[in-house]
C-alpha cells in the first residue's frame, strides 16, 4: 500500500468556492399584478372560477329558507310558567292551552326555547293524560309508557299523528332504553279497588318500575320526578300533614302494598339521588279529581259522581265524619311542572288544603248533580285513614305554587266528562248546576 493514509471518497473532491455575492435582483411591482392574471387565464382556469360561482349562487338561491317556527320550539322558557286558565280544559281543547311566563322568567325577545323529550310512564292514565296536554302544549316532544292496566288509550288519542307525540305499550317492571331529557314515573295502580286487585303487581311496579327508571335516568343524564303519594302518611297522628312526618302506616295491612311500595319508591329515589348523583323530586300528591278518572275505581269523589248519576245511592263507609281534601287535576299537573322544573328535590305535598268531611262532600255532589240523591251507609274499610290534609306551605314558599281551583267550580266539569262516558251525550241525565 502506498504511504499516504488518506481516504478519498469519489465524487466528492473539492470544488472551487465561489465567495463572491450577487443579490437577488428586484421583482417589477406590475410582475405582481399580473401574475395572478395569467394564472387566471392558463388554462382555462377563468372559466372554471366563474362556473363554480355560477353553481354556488343557484344552490343557495334555490334552497329553501329555514323555518324557525318548527313544532318542537316554542318561546315560553323552562323554569317558570302558569296555567293559562284556573280550571284545565277537557278532551281536545286540553292541548290548545299555552303556559303563560311569569314576569321573572322571560328570555331575551327572539331567543327560542328549545323542546325537551320527556317519557312520562302511565302518561295514558287520569293525572298522565292530563300531564302529557300541558308539555306538548308547552312544545316538547313526549314518549307515554303504560301498560293500560288503568290507563286508557282514549285518553291521548287526540295527540295521535302528532310528530311530538309518542305512544309505547310497555310494563315499567321490564327495562326500557331510551334518550330522554326528563322522566315523570307515574306509573302504578293508584286506587283502592286497583291495587288490592293485583297486591303483588303494586309492590313490584312501585319498585322494579321505580328502580327501571332510576336506572334509565342515571344512564341517560334525565331528571327524575317521582309521583309518590299522601299514601306515605298512614293514617296520621299529625294533622295537618308535613313533609317532615315520617307517617303512621300499618305494614301488614290491605293498604300496604301500596303505601310501603310507595315509601320504597322514596327511599331508592333518594339513594339514587345521593349515591349516584342522579337529579330527582318527589312529589306526594293528595287527594285529585277531574275528568278522565276511572268510573269505578273506588275513589270517593269518583263513587258518588257515578252513583248520582246512575241515580244509585252515594256509598259513605263509616259515619263519613273522615275528612279529605280534593285538588283538581290541572292545579296537580301545574305543581308538577314546577316541581320538576325547579331546584329543590323535596319532598312537597300537593294537595288543596281545603278540607271536607264524606257527608259534605256528599251534599256537594248533590248540589251538582240530583239534590234528591240518597246516602247509603256501609261499614268503614280496613286501614281507612281517619283525617286528610295537606301541609303546603313548602310548596308555597319554593315553588311558588297554591292550587286555585274550587271544588264547587271543579266539580261540575268532572261531572260533564263523567255524564258523557256514561250515558254517551251530555244531553242525557239531568242539568249541571
Amino acid at each position: 500500500m502506498g504511504g499516504s493514509s488518506e481516504l478519498i471518497f469519489r465524487g466528492h473532491e473539492s470544488q472551487p468556492i465561489n465567495d463572491d455575492y450577487s443579490p437577488k435582483p428586484n421583482k417589477r411591482w406590475l410582475s405582481f399584478t399580473l401574475n395572478p392574471i395569467n394564472y387566471l387565464l392558463r388554462e382555462q382556469r377563468l372559466l372554471f372560477t366563474l362556473l363554480g360561482v355560477f353553481i354556488a349562487t343557484a344552490f343557495f338561491t334555490l334552497l329553501p329558507s329555514h323555518n324557525t317556527n318548527l313544532n318542537q320550539y316554542d318561546t315560553v322558557p323552562i323554569p317558570y310558567f302558569t296555567q293559562h286558565d284556573s280550571v284545565f280544559p277537557t278532551n281536545h281543547q286540553s292541548n290548545r292551552h299555552v303556559a303563560e311566563v311569569h314576569s321573572f322568567g322571560k328570555v331575551p325577545l327572539g331567543i327560542k326555547r328549545k323542546g325537551l323529550r320527556i317519557v312520562v310512564t302511565g302518561g295514558a292514565g287520569f293525572v298522565g293524560s292530563h300531564l302529557v296536554d300541558r308539555l306538548i302544549a308547552r312544545g316538547d316532544s313526549v314518549i307515554v309508557v303504560d301498560n293500560f292496566f288503568t290507563g286508557r288509550k282514549e285518553n291521548v288519542m287526540h295527540h295521535f299523528g302528532n310528530p311530538r307525540f309518542e305512544l309505547i305499550r310497555h310494563d315499567v317492571v321490564e327495562p326500557l332504553l331510551l334518550e330522554v331529557d326528563q322522566i315523570y314515573h307515574l306509573a302504578c295502580p293508584a286506587s283502592p279497588v286497583h291495587y288490592k286487585f293485583n297486591p303483588v303487581k303494586t309492590i313490584i311496579s312501585n319498585v322494579v318500575g321505580t328502580l327501571n327508571m332510576l336506572g334509565l335516568a342515571k344512564r341517560v343524564g334525565a331528571r327524575f320526578l317521582l309521583t309518590s303519594t299522601s299514601e306515605v302518611y298512614g293514617d296520621p297522628l299529625q294533622h295537618p300533614q308535613k313533609e317532615t312526618y315520617w307517617g303512621n302506616v300499618n305494614p301488614i295491612g290491605v293498604r300496604s302494598c301500596y303505601d310501603e311500595g310507595k315509601r320504597t319508591a322514596e327511599t331508592l329515589t333518594m339513594d339514587y339521588h345521593r349515591g349516584a348523583g342522579v337529579e330527582v323530586r318527589i312529589a306526594r300528591i293528595f287527594n285529585t279529581y277531574g275528568p278522565r278518572m276511572c268510573l269505578d275505581d273506588g275513589r270517593v269523589v269518583s263513587n258518588f259522581v257515578a252513583q248520582a248519576l246512575r241515580k244509585e245511592p252515594m256509598t259513605v263507609y263509616g259515619d263519613g265524619k273522615q275528612t279529605r281534601s280534593f285538588q283538581y287535576v290541572s292545579d296537580l299537573v301545574e305543581g308538577l311542572m314546577r316541581l320538576m322544573e325547579g331546584e329543590h328535590v323535596g319532598p312537597f305535598n300537593l294537595g288543596n288544603p281545603g278540607e271536607f268531611t264524606m257527608l259534605e262532600l256528599a251534599k256537594v255532589v248533590q248540589e251538582t248533580i240530583d239534590p234528591d240523591a240518597s246516602i247509603e251507609y256501609r261499614p268503614n274499610t280496613e286501614d281507612d285513614p281517619h283525617k286528610r290534609k295537606p301541609d303546603i306551605s313548602r310548596a308555597k314558599e319554593l315553588l311558588g305554587w297554591e292550587p286555585k281551583v274550587d271544588l264547587r267550580k271543579g266539580l261540575p266539569l268532572m261531572v260533564s266528562d263523567f255524564r258523557q262516558r256514561i250515558f254517551g251525550d251530555h244531553k242525557e241525565g239531568s242539568t249541571v248546576a
